[in-house]
Parts: C-alpha cells; structure tokens; sequence
C-alpha cells in the first residue's frame, strides 16, 4: 500500500483526502500555550477520537455532524494498522467556517484575568461581585479568530463574526453567526448538564463548524475533548480558587510553573495525563477505555 500524506496537519491532528470525504487521525502529541510539546502522551489520540463520537451520536438532534464512521474498517487499507486503530475518523468534506466558537459556563482561565481588571469577559459586561471558578447565570458566547499553527486567536464580538462570515458568504452573514452561536449554547447546555450528573463539570468548551455541499451548517471537527475542553471534578468543585481539572489544564500549570522545561514533560506528568483523560473518559461515557 502506497504511502498517503496528509493535505493538513495542524498541532495534534493530520488530516487526509479520502475523496469525497476526510479522515482525520488525533495523533498522541499534546499542545499547550500552541506550542506542540517534545513528548507524546499514548492513548491521547484514541481517547479524543472516542469521545468526540460519543458526543457526535449524543448531540445529533440539535445538529447534524461530519462523522461518517471511526472503523477503519471503512477506511482504505493504508489506515488498517494499529498506530492508525482507535484514533481515525472518517468524516464528511465541509467548508469551514473561519470562526472558533467558544462557550463560557463558567469564570476561570483568560476570562477571570479579564473580569478581574474591567468586570468584563470579551466584551461582554458580568454581574458584580464574582469569584473565580463561579457558574455564570448564563453561559456566554466568546468568539475567536482561527489563527495558523505559531499564531494566537484573537478575540472577537459577535458582530464581528458577523462581517468575517458577510465577507464570504454576502447575504449570509447574520445567519450563519447567529445559527453557529445558538448552536453552539444549545449544544453547550446540553452537554454541561449530561455531564455534570456524571460527575464533571465543563467550564468552557470549543466548537467548530462547517458548510455541506448544501450550505447547510454543520458540526465539525473534535467535540468535548480534554484538549478542546476545561472539565472540572463535581466533587471537589469550590468557588473562590482554581479548580483540578481532568483535561490539558494540568499540562498547562505544569509548564508555567517549570518555565525551564523547554516543552518537554516530565515521565510522572505524562502519566498524570494519560491517568486524567482515561477517568474523564470513563466518568462520560460510561464505558471503560480499550486502549
């Protein structure tokens, strides 16, 4: 079998033409701060590509998804080996809309440092008188640019998505940001409170979205990951502090706290990691982890 090359590659995915549809494969790299780490974390991959079809199949009657299939069983025989088992999706070919959609539960990470300095989040003004990691009355809806690999997202308001979507798409504009940004809570409610009964909290989540070969908007790309995703513990949940969490937040305190490392992590964090996205797996999906 020939060797097929990926047409993109972003941090932590590879992504092939398959024709009339894409495979994406979650590899085991980790990236924090977009900065692709020195060290792999094994199981990542499947783990990511496992969950997001959990929720694809849990939130199909809000929306429709890209997913086709993760057996690669229907994929051409290059994907048939074991690195690829686990970790590849076949999914549908989509436009891509150049917005992050990015959903706020709770106050924590960039938006506790923005509230703190002007009680604002992105622009949006929040109730007096919080503390960090509060539940939001309601979740905000944050968007961001989608920048290249070694470039950072940039915030940006809605009416600003408004005229990115305008600009290519005349005529759609309002539609395609409003449709994006109430689908985007819709699926975030749903999901938070799913979960929370199971034990986790998602304080913020990343969706993205695409258009069909009928300019219908559809989900796309990974789905409630530890990757895309902050998940906090129920139980040991307390306002007024920072929050231990079961996603890369870990990764990310680690590497502040070790400004030194150089992007490499230590053998007992990447455990950690691997330790802390297995339980965050279980815990939502009911199912133990088949590495």
């Amino acid at each position: 079998m020939s060797e097929l090359k990926p047409m993109k590659e972003g941090k932590v995915r590879e992504v092939y033409d398959n024709g009339d549809s894409i495979i994406m494969v979650a590899t085991d790299r980790i990236s924090a701060f977009d900065v692709i780490l020195k060290n792999k974390v094994t199981h990542k991959g499947a783990i990511l590509t496992q969950m997001s079809k959990f929720w694809f199949d849990f939130t199909k009657d809000i929306l429709p998804n890209h997913m086709i299939s993760i057996d690669t069983a229907d994929m051409p025989e290059f994907f048939r080996k074991e690195e690829y088992a686990g970790k590849s999706m076949m999914c549908k070919k989509l436009e891509m809309l150049p917005i992050e959609c990015i959903v706020r539960g709770y106050i924590t990470g960039s938006g506790w440092e923005s509230y703190q300095k002007s009680g604002m989040v992105c622009g949006i003004t929040l109730p007096e008188g919080l503390v960090e990691s509060d539940q939001l009355p309601e979740p905000i809806y944050t968007p961001t640019t989608k920048a290249e690999i070694g470039l950072h997202d940039e915030h940006i308001t809605f009416e600003d998505s408004v005229e990115i979507l305008e600009k290519l798409y005349p005529g759609r504009g309002e539609e395609l940001a409003t449709t994006i940004r109430d689908c985007t809570i819709a699926l975030y409610k749903k999901c938070a409170n799913y979960a929370r009964e199971r034990g986790i909290i998602i304080a913020d989540t990343k969706f993205e979205f695409g258009l069909d070969e009928n300019g219908q908007v559809v989900l796309g790309d990974e789905m409630l990951t530890p990757d895309s995703s902050r998940f906090w513990p129920v139980a040991s949940y307390k306002p007024g502090q920072g929050q231990p969490s079961f996603d890369k937040q870990f990764v990310r305190d680690w590497l502040k706290a070790h400004p030194e490392s150089d992007y490499l992590l230590p053998d007992d964090v990447i455990a950690k990691t691997i330790e802390k996205y297995e339980e965050a797996f279980e815990l939502l999906t009911g199912n133990k982890f088949q590495g």
